[in-house]
């Protein structure tokens, strides 16, 4: 039993003031967390870790998956979340069932489903923009602000537009020329004067994150990746770069998706510039952060280039 298994048994043992009698990891389901099931004699639950610095995503996750379940999204119960040993915890109630990936439910029927939840997040109130929840009574969210950026939805977009110099990374990388820079700078200036709606949207949407059980309800996991962003744009646009670099969902599936929220993707304006505007600010953000990751963001910011530009 590795160092990672134990702390999960002494996580939940802690917590349940029971004796644990198995364990085991749960893998390839999860890319960021580590998850593991926890057994006593009379319970069973899923502990996910990570280190301590992720403890604000578990406060996010826990009122994301609250505030969820009381517009009537299935998910898991969060048990406790904390902090031991510099590791940060979550703790959740077991669901039983299968995973999306491995269900005999016809995955477009799951996906209808998870379109039907998707437009159920717009009921959940919030306040701000981006990845961070600063205030769980208010459901405010802010994004980090960074050199260029004020953190705000229009400081997002200006500094994407002020990024495309005669310099710019991204027309030595390949994804633009020089011409092209010039009209993706038109394209974002109209997002400054659109006016959009901002709600909360789940950003890893998929069969990954999904439990359906012995009746066929399908649970949705893992709000981590949770944002408040333009909806319901964001959602789509995160399903559109899963099929570009991955082909899931496939067009069946992603139509399914559309009919359970209720929307047409012809019925959603400016969002051919909005993908553009979420490819260049990723890989802005690989540049700065996360050089591995360049030559992948790249290759997809070719190709979105590619599909708008046509």
């Amino acid at each position: 039993m590795d160092d990672c298994n134990i702390q999960a048994e002494r996580i939940a043992a802690a917590y349940l003031l029971e004796q644990v009698k198995s364990s085991y990891q749960i893998i390839g389901k999860g890319f960021v967390n580590q998850v593991f099931v926890v057994e006593t004699e009379y319970r069973k639950v899923v502990i996910r870790m990570n280190d301590k610095g992720t403890y604000p995503s578990y406060i996010k996750e826990k009122w994301c998956i609250e505030q969820a379940a009381a517009v009537g999204i299935p998910g898991p119960e969060v048990l406790s979340i904390g902090i031991a040993d510099d590791t940060a915890y979550m703790i959740q109630s077991f669901v039983d069932g299968d995973n999306g990936l491995d269900s005999s439910v016809l995955k477009s029927d799951i996906w209808r489903q998870l379109g039907v939840y998707a437009e159920l997040f717009r009921s959940i109130q919030v306040k701000g923009y981006g990845e961070n929840l600063i205030d769980p009574v208010l459901g405010e969210f802010q994004s980090p602000s960074h050199a260029g950026s004020d953190g705000s939805w229009i400081g997002y977009v200006q500094y994407n537009i002020n990024s495309l110099t005669e310099n710019d990374r991204l027309i030595e990388l390949g994804v633009i020329t020089r011409m092209k820079s010039l009209k993706v700078r038109q394209l974002f200036e109209t997002l400054k004067k659109g006016s959009f709606d901002f709600g909360i949207i789940h950003g890893d949407i998929s069969l990954k994150n999904t439990i359906v059980n012995q009746a066929g309800q399908v649970i949705l996991l893992d709000w981590g990746s949770a944002e408040v962003s333009v909806v319901p744009h964001g959602e789509i646009i995160y399903l559109i770069q899963c099929q570009i670099q991955s082909g899931d969902p496939n067009n069946e599936e992603f139509k399914a998706f559309l009919d359970g929220y209720g929307i047409s993707i012809n019925d959603l304006a400016e969002m051919r510039q909005l993908l553009l505007l979420r490819a260049f600010d990723k890989l802005r953000w690989a540049i700065d952060r996360s050089p591995d990751l360049i030559e992948p963001f790249a290759e997809y910011a070719k190709q979105v280039v590619d599909m708008v530009l046509e």
